[in-house]
């Protein structure tokens, strides 16, 4: 098959809508602006949001919090996704990376307690979890803190 013999399936497309063709195809005259106003005017655009000149509601509900430009991002994984590793290795945020564990390397790595890791690893993070800290010590392996 090639790309001039592809064929959409039928129903899949409709004709445009012929507006300003006369009174037979539902849109003459007027051409579905109604009678007269701003909205049937020539370039009528109006911003998103107007409300006609009444207070819009983006401006009558109050602002709430803040965003913190100088917070840390810290990114999370548990400790049952570094099962993916062979026995002995050293884990760090560019082998979580390279394995396809984290999409973005973040602040900070923490590594929580959900799961369960069954290989003797060496894992480097900025923080651990009490929990994650002694499943990974049980496990043979060493949790150390950078």
């Amino acid at each position: 098959m090639k790309l001039n013999q592809l064929t959409a399936v039928p129903g899949a497309t409709k004709d445009p809508k012929r507006i300003g063709r006369g009174h037979g195809s539902g849109n003459g005259k007027t051409a579905g602006k109604g009678h007269k106003g701003q909205k049937a005017r020539a370039g009528h655009g109006m911003r998103p949001g107007f409300e006609g000149g009444q207070m819009p509601l983006q401006r009558r509900i109050p602002k709430r919090g803040f965003n913190n430009i100088f917070a840390k991002e810290v990114v999370s994984i548990n400790v049952g996704s570094l099962n993916c590793f062979e026995d002995g290795a050293e884990v760090d945020v560019k082998a979580l990376m390279e394995v396809g564990v984290l999409k973005k390397s973040g602040d900070a790595l923490k590594v929580l307690a959900n799961g369960e890791v069954t290989k003797k690893l060496t894992v480097k993070a900025n923080a651990f979890s009490e929990a994650a800290k002694a499943k990974i010590e049980a496990a043979g392996g060493k949790a150390e803190v950078v």
